[in-house]
């Protein structure tokens, strides 16, 4: 049952990023042109490029902004790694019980002799 849930929950997180894919890029697309801008602006000493990458900069500012619900996409892709590492652990853990059939037999025997 818990793979299940694994499943679904990967599944969601699968389409959620699919559908932010392209925001996603255009977000840290524009992080990069704002950094390189901010970096230019600092080197600098010319007030004319000051200005323009000052312009640049507020300009990628507010494309990173109209971006920001790309952050879900980021979410789902940390959900997916999350679900991803936890299905194999889950899948060790069934083994680990499996191996051993005498542990299974005595949970049933402490589950018969606690019924009576």
């Amino acid at each position: 049952m818990k793979k299940f849930g694994y499943l679904l929950l990967g599944g969601v997180a699968v389409i959620v990023l699919l559908s932010n894919l392209a925001p996603m890029i255009a977000l840290a697309l524009t992080l990069v042109i704002l950094y390189y801008s901010y970096r230019g602006f600092v080197k600098t000493t010319s007030t004319f490029n000051k200005v323009l990458l000052a312009v640049i900069g507020v300009i990628a500012l507010f494309a990173s902004a109209s971006n920001l619900p790309a952050v879900l996409g980021f979410v789902a892709l940390y959900v997916l790694y999350v679900v991803f590492k936890n299905w194999n652990k889950a899948s060790k853990v069934k083994e680990k019980e499996d191996a051993d059939p005498f542990t299974n037999f005595e949970k049933e025997w402490k589950n018969l002799k606690g019924n009576y």
